[in-house]
């Protein structure tokens, strides 16, 4: 197995801390809130208000089970428009009480269902990504698993994004892109490795800012190895971004995704 392999399948497993635990772990006094005001809630997504160190915070997270049941409950970690329509919700929200955003990211990608696409959910996450590259807040983007596609770009246009050392990061998963390229699903571990899409080569391309070890026993048996370090880095973080002003802010932000059009050229 190639070592890109090798983070993806770590990044897949089943006992892989989730955004909830990440939360539990990092604020304090974290309120839930459910809805989009829309349809409905989607339990695939998770987001409320906390307390960092004393700062009021939204935090938002994609959400992934560890038993058969917890994963139906959240639609195994795959968001519905109302679940990205319930994060830009609470985005605004935060906007206009100047409170930072720090979402978790951890999905196969957006859930492809006939009643997703019948509520629009290409246009939830174009929605989401015009809203957040002009939102008047800092964010912070954290990928602790699987970021798949659009369903993972839908909570990531920030100010910095940030990786778990055995995160991932892609258009499409390495199976799909071996069937599609070769029309061989066998060559999954060659196509990892081609596409580019752990956490060593992204911060090499700079399509994220920041690499989070883990623990060498593993994220699920030493979870505060990460979160302490997680901790540091938005000490570090937030209050930099904060005391920028809106202008300021924007503008990298913008700078920071226009790049990406600089090096295709």
């Amino acid at each position: 197995m190639s070592d890109a392999m090798k983070s993806v399948a770590i990044a897949r497993m089943i006992d892989r801390p989730n955004t909830r635990q990440f939360i539990r772990e990092i604020f304090d006094d974290f309120t839930e809130f459910h809805g989009d005001r829309l349809f409905g809630d989607d339990g695939a997504v998770v987001g409320g208000i906390a307390s960092f160190q004393g700062r009021p915070v939204t935090v938002i997270g994609i959400q992934k089970g560890h038993t058969l049941e917890e994963n139906l409950s959240c639609n195994f970690g795959s968001p519905n428009p109302e679940g990205y329509r319930k994060a830009l919700r609470l985005m605004k929200q935060a906007e206009k009480f100047h409170r930072p955003v720090i979402t978790f990211v951890n999905t196969a990608g957006a859930f492809c269902g006939i009643g997703a696409e019948e509520r629009g959910q290409g246009e939830a996450i174009a929605r989401n990504l015009m809203e957040m590259s002009r939102l008047k807040t800092p964010i912070i983007s954290i990928f602790t698993g699987e970021g798949g596609s659009g369903g993972a770009l839908a909570l990531a246009v920030a100010d910095e994004v940030w990786m778990l050392e055995h995160g991932m990061y892609s258009v499409l998963s390495p199976e799909g892109f071996a069937s599609i390229l070769w029309r061989d699903s066998s060559r999954v571990a060659e196509a990892a490795e081609l596409m580019k899409m752990t956490s060593g080569h992204l911060l090499q391309n700079q399509v994220i800012d920041r690499i989070i070890p883990e623990p060498k026993e593993g994220l699920e048996h030493n979870l505060s190895f990460t979160t302490d370090q997680l901790e540091e880095a938005l000490a570090e973080t937030l209050p930099k971004l904060c005391n920028m002003k809106v202008e300021e802010l924007l503008k990298k932000r913008y700078e920071r995704f226009r790049k990406y059009g600089e090096y295709s050229e």
